[in-house]
């Protein structure tokens, strides 16, 4: 079964070209280190919950949107040894502030897969 990174930020809708530039890069970058799939998505139909929903988890404002993106890998020790490798890759940037993203909103985290249909 896979491992899965998943992520959640809120991007600028000013930044979506300078974004997808990124991710485009970063995906690049985790690719070429092993990881076996790398997906990015703009939110398109994510509507504002009461409580709880993909906006309000990452505070996301009127100006803009949501991302939606995971990472696959065949395992967690795989996943761990690739992830090492993409954070000290030097053509992805170190400085938080260097990101088209607020990287404090960002949610993140490692899912063991259960049921791959």
């Amino acid at each position: 079964m896979a491992y899965v990174d998943g992520f959640l930020i809120a991007l600028p809708k000013a930044n979506i070209e300078a974004y997808k530039t990124f991710a485009k890069l970063a995906g690049d970058v985790w690719m070429e280190h092993g990881a076996l799939s790398y997906v990015e998505c703009l939110a398109d139909d994510v509507p504002m919950g009461e409580l709880t929903s993909f906006p309000r988890a990452v505070q996301a404002k009127a100006d803009e949107v949501v991302v939606f993106s995971w990472v696959t890998y065949r395992s967690r020790a795989e996943r761990d040894a690739i992830m090492a490798k993409v954070m000290a890759d030097p053509r992805l940037p170190q400085d938080p502030s260097a990101m088209p993203f607020d990287g404090k909103r960002m949610i993140f985290g490692g899912f063991e897969a259960f049921i791959e249909l």
